[in-house]
């Protein structure tokens, strides 16, 4: 895969284990059917190398800022086509969305609610779901994909939480996607009428790309980063469906306005949920653990629908 993105092919490694597994599996591939390399571009969405020459360059434009964004396909990739990144993509995530619509399906079936969390990497996404996990014990079974490009650090976490959780380590990979998640779950035990909370990798770009066969995408961005993070990574924040707001207990030693960030989401998906909350103070968890509860009703309710 391409090395603009930092992927690698073939280096993704899933746990044989469950709660306490540590051995990896190294079967995990990818399908390509030639020589040419991923690209995936700065809106998340994933592109194809293929070394042809037919591509004329756009003029720089003005302030000095070079929108390679322009054009149908979102983005721009030396020796290639708008027409032909589009062919591109359009491959690239058809595969991907089959493998989504079997996990899907699957989950359906058993009344799994299914959350895919993404963030940037120091959000405390980690934290906010190892509390989760704790607060929520015994009111429903819980099972978590953990994902990260290396080590088992945060799925030994989350095991500590006595929820069963599995590690899939990406190598280079930038992103989780939907083969990964069919592979883990034939390696985890996901109960019938459970939720099943899926950690991304940490990175605000290439994951909001990738359909999992989740039930929603849930956006963690905590206080401590910058409140223009929804302009600079647009994707991530128009495909959300809840994005819940961290560190809120910093607030008086900061300066983040939150109203105007909220604000900036919320160009990109009007409507959008937004809830308040500390993983460390607590603030605001209960109405997060009530949104949690409510979806997992209405999965359970369609359960076989």
């Amino acid at each position: 895969m391409c090395t603009v993105c930092g992927c690698a092919e073939g280096e993704t490694k899933i746990e044989a284990g469950h709660a306490h597994g540590h051995h990896h599996h190294h079967g995990h591939d990818h399908h390509h059917h030639d020589h040419s390399h991923e690209h995936v571009g700065p809106d998340g969405k994933v592109y194809r190398h293929t070394h042809d020459h037919d591509h004329a360059h756009d003029d720089e434009h003005d302030h000095g800022i070079i929108d390679l964004g322009r054009g149908p396909a979102g983005t721009e990739v030396p020796g290639l086509s708008q027409t032909r990144l589009v062919a591109i993509e359009q491959d690239i995530l058809a595969k991907n969305d089959s493998f989504a619509a079997v996990n899907r399906q699957l989950f359906a079936a058993k009344g799994v609610f299914v959350l895919n969390l993404m963030s940037s990497p120091g959000s405390g996404k980690t934290t906010l779901l190892t509390r989760t996990l704790t607060d929520l014990k015994g009111r429903f079974a819980m099972a978590v994909i953990e994902g990260d490009q290396q080590t088992s650090f945060d799925a030994d976490r989350i095991r500590a939480t006595g929820t069963p959780a599995i590690q899939v380590n990406t190598g280079k990979g930038c992103h989780l996607d939907a083969q990964m998640v069919t592979q883990a779950v034939g390696r985890l035990p996901v109960e019938t009428g459970s939720v099943l909370f899926i950690e991304n990798v940490g990175n605000l770009v290439c994951p909001a790309g990738f359909d999992l066969g989740e039930a929603h995408k849930v956006v963690v961005l905590s206080v401590t980063e910058g409140e223009d993070k929804p302009l600079k990574y647009p994707a991530m924040f128009a495909g959300a469906d809840l994005l819940l707001v961290n560190k809120v207990d910093l607030l008086p030693h900061l300066t983040f306005d939150v109203a105007r960030m909220i604000a900036y989401a919320r160009q990109l998906k009007p409507g959008l949920r937004v809830i308040e909350v500390s993983a460390t103070a607590g603030q605001g968890l209960e109405a997060w653990y009530g949104w949690i509860e409510e979806g997992l009703a209405k999965a359970a309710a369609g359960r076989g629908a």
